[in-house]
């Protein structure tokens, strides 16, 4: 498996990295394999196409269960995802552009599957087929994108190291903070219907930012249109944003009955240690810690660094949380009925930035699809979290003189 990879991280040849590569959907297929049993998966073969070679990865995640396949220069122009032959051996499809030069097919697997064969082979007129065999397998086997190899691929640019000590928020200047509308582009998140997570999340992140900048709070967003932001490139633009803190915004989906209210998410602390390991492997040095030149430390001392900072970020996290908490329920905002908690998700990561994930509904609850989709309710939301958003800054200027140094 490694071998394999390996292989797929590596160019194939200087032609497909220099020169962009054009799907072929009429030679591209979805085929499953052996004979149809009732509630049973069967093995699936992918077929991708193209005019020419292009360097591809494959990895999976959960939540829900996916295929992802990245392509380097491989344009899908207006191919359409359902007129893939065999599409419906997916509970669904789509591709598109997700950073310059690179294009992404997302598909939603049926069951946990294995990647067990992955090649690409070339025409003597220079075409090119990917083909991608699965076969399903137990949950406890389906292996997730976590590995260093795949972590390494897409690492966000560095941003700019300071090393002047920045005073807090309240002392001679505003309050800066970096909304996070969640998903976007060819990651529409969570969907009922016509409804998508991304779009409503936009709409809302416009919201609370002209509340914030209201009350005098300079407001970055990560991205303000339906765009793709990779998860780690998020925390960077807080980061070269100098922010005090990170609100990411979501509105998920769970099955009917199983989760409704407003909740805010923290770091959890018990995965502290993996955070700086993983960290420490992924980011340029100067990416880790703002105002920190980390440039040739080893990887010890850098994941001892994360940790110290985390002892000083994480109480703050905490502190924000509990004061969004509040002033939810203050505003009658229904909460889930465990309104603070802890997750592994990559936007919490940030070891110097307080950062927190609001969920502000289950689009999946007639209720909370209601709410979000009621500008009144919106209006109290945001009204809510621009309150403890203050009240936040005004804690953190009071403590700041007797914080250590």
């Amino acid at each position: 498996m490694l071998a394999l990879m390996l292989a797929l991280l590596l160019p194939l040849d200087g032609a497909a990295q220099q020169g962009g590569a054009r799907f072929d959907i009429e030679a591209s297929s979805v085929k499953a394999e052996g004979r149809e049993r009732r509630n049973r998966p069967r093995p699936l073969e992918l077929v991708l196409a193209a005019d020419s070679a292009v360097p591809y990865r494959v990895y999976f995640v959960r939540d829900p269960l996916r295929l992802v396949v990245d392509f380097r220069g491989l344009d899908f122009a207006q191919d359409q995802p359902e007129a893939l032959a065999g599409a419906q051996h997916f509970q669904g499809i789509r591709w598109g552009v997700f950073r310059p030069g690179w294009s992404r097919m997302v598909a939603e697997l049926p069951a946990p599957y294995l990647l067990t064969e992955a090649i690409q082979d070339t025409a003597a007129d220079g075409s090119a087929r990917i083909r991608l065999r699965m076969k399903p397998v137990a949950e406890k086997d389906f292996v997730v994108r976590q590995d260093t190899l795949t972590a390494l691929w897409d690492l966000p640019e560095s941003s700019v190291p300071r090393y002047e000590s920045r005073p807090p928020p309240g002392q001679d200047r505003p309050l800066r903070v970096v909304i996070d509308p969640g998903h976007g582009g060819i990651d529409p998140g969570a969907q009922v219907g016509a409804i998508t997570e991304a779009a409503l999340m936009l709409i809302f992140s416009r919201e609370l930012r002209a509340a914030l900048e209201a009350r005098g709070i300079e407001v970055v967003a990560t991205r303000d249109s339906d765009t793709f932001v990779p998860l780690e490139r998020r925390i960077t633009i807080a980061r070269a944003a100098d922010a005090d803190m990170f609100i990411s915004l979501h509105a998920d989906a769970l099955p009917v009955g199983q989760a409704a209210g407003a909740a805010v998410f923290i770091w959890d602390r018990a995965a502290n240690d993996r955070a700086a390991a993983e960290l420490a492997t992924r980011h340029d040095r100067d990416d880790l810690i703002s105002r920190t030149d980390l440039t040739g430390t080893e990887d010890e001392i850098v994941q001892t660094l994360i940790a110290l900072a985390l002892v000083d970020t994480q109480p703050r996290s905490r502190n924000l949380a509990g004061m969004l908490s509040s002033e939810m329920t203050r505003g009658g905002i229904v909460m889930h009925r465990q309104p603070i908690r802890g997750a592994a998700f990559s936007v919490l990561k940030s070891p110097d930035i307080p950062s927190v994930l609001i969920e502000l509904g289950f689009l999946t609850d007639e209720g909370d699809r209601a709410n979000l989709l009621d500008p009144a309710w919106r209006a109290r939301m945001a009204g809510a979290i621009t309150r403890a958003v203050e009240a936040w800054a005004t804690d953190e200027a009071q403590r700041a003189p007797l914080l250590r140094k």
